[in-house]
């Protein structure tokens, strides 16, 4: 949380650009927007077909005249009211984001959006560049980031509790993808997805926690990207070797066809004197281990705590808190940034810990290092922000 904390004198108004029936990561958004109170639902644009857009508003309890048949009515619209959003949800496939989010943008209106930021590297820049000059606030929803552990993690790799940090091993495994689905599957559609599969809906998980960790700047990558299940147009498996700017070395494993597995994601954490384990499916821990000592349980909410994993509990210690709770982290700093800058405080880069449009950026960044060096017998390419412009 920043320190710049100004006291709510009302819910903030969200409006959200799909995620309507059908749609499971738009209950999640919503879910975790509402948990701590600090936003209210109250317009939406939830599906591209009208008369689902106006069941799903229905549902939500959406007014009827702010339940818009689309996103270009609804940003029109909402910025001319003087009770309009002060932020917009975009849980879309990727192809729109881009377009949905500058609509807003140019409105002045904020943003919180669904990974990956978009699929094109020119895409990513322009919102960037058009977030930085409406000045506006950009979230992408890397929802690991706000596990209280994550940033405990975080914080023991700031303190120099593993020393100089030498390996990172990241892994994001998934039985998502085991059976091809026809005709309802976007993300098997490169005219919907982009031209990434796993590595865009969860390589970029995995690229932001590590990075999110360890504060490392990736430099380069060699990826080996692969369609393992026949009918599968975009690849669902991935392995790539990570080069980091201070010469530590990383691997980086995705798949969405590994039988068994449900949302594997794990990272380990080398240094010179200690390493970290994290798993998100045992979220509340992380093993720590000293050189020569015997390895130990860190417990959330237990006898060891630091300031941004204090900050990212709300219930007690032995109680288990997971991915709704994490999203909703991620929505209560949004508002406090959001709340931040209109009372005219220092921005979002003075404290808090969500994801940025800059984030995002790097994320794509990432995608298309990896994509490249496939392409190219695996060769190491060059996976710097600096590759993007030096405003990265």
């Amino acid at each position: 949380m920043s320190q710049d904390h100004v006291a709510p004198k009302r819910r903030l108004r969200l409006g959200m650009v799909g995620g309507g029936r059908s749609g499971n990561i738009g209950r999640s958004h919503r879910h975790a927007a509402l948990l701590d109170g600090r936003w209210e639902l109250v317009a939406g644009a939830l599906s591209a077909d009208p008369e689902r857009a106006r069941i799903s508003a229905a549902d939500w309890l959406i007014p009827a005249d702010r339940g818009y048949s689309s996103y270009q009515t609804m940003a029109a619209d909402e910025a001319a009211r003087e009770d309009g959003i002060d932020a917009v949800t975009i849980c879309t496939p990727n192809d729109s984001h881009h377009a949905i989010a500058r609509a807003f943008i140019d409105r002045g209106i904020n943003i919180i959006c669904d990974k990956p930021l978009t699929t094109t590297m020119a895409d990513a820049l322009d919102l960037v560049h058009a977030t930085r000059e409406a000045g506006v606030i950009f979230a992408v929803t890397h929802t690991y980031s706000g596990y209280p552990m994550v940033r405990m993690a975080r914080d023991l790799v700031k303190a120099g509790e593993l020393g100089e940090i030498r390996s990172v091993a990241v892994e994001y495994v998934s039985q998502y993808q085991c059976e091809l689905r026809r005709g309802y599957d976007w993300q098997n559609d490169p005219a919907r997805a982009g031209p990434l599969g796993s590595v865009a809906g969860i390589g970029t998980h995995a690229h932001h926690l590590a990075a999110f960790i360890t504060g490392l700047t990736l430099t380069e990558l060699s990826a080996d990207l692969a369609s393992l299940l026949p009918g599968h147009l975009l690849d669902d498996h991935a392995t790539m070797h990570l080069r980091y700017s201070n010469g530590a070395r990383g691997y980086l494993w995705c798949t969405t066809v590994a039988p068994g597995n449900e949302n594997g994601l794990r990272i380990r954490v080398s240094g010179s004197t200690g390493s970290l384990a994290w798993a998100q499916e045992h979220p509340n821990h992380i093993i720590l281990a000293r050189l020569n000592e015997q390895p130990r349980i860190l417990s959330r909410g237990g006898f060891v705590s630091t300031p941004s994993s204090t900050a990212a509990t709300r219930i007690p210690s032995g109680h288990p808190e997971g991915y709704l709770e994490a999203f909703a982290n991620l929505y209560t700093e949004i508002a406090d940034a959001i709340l931040a800058k209109q009372a005219g405080h220092p921005g979002p880069d003075t404290g808090y810990l969500f994801p940025s449009v800059e984030d995002g950026a790097r994320g794509v960044r990432f995608m298309f290092a990896a994509l490249e060096s496939s392409q190219n017998a695996s060769r190491f390419v060059d996976a710097t922000p600096g590759a993007l412009g030096k405003d990265l």
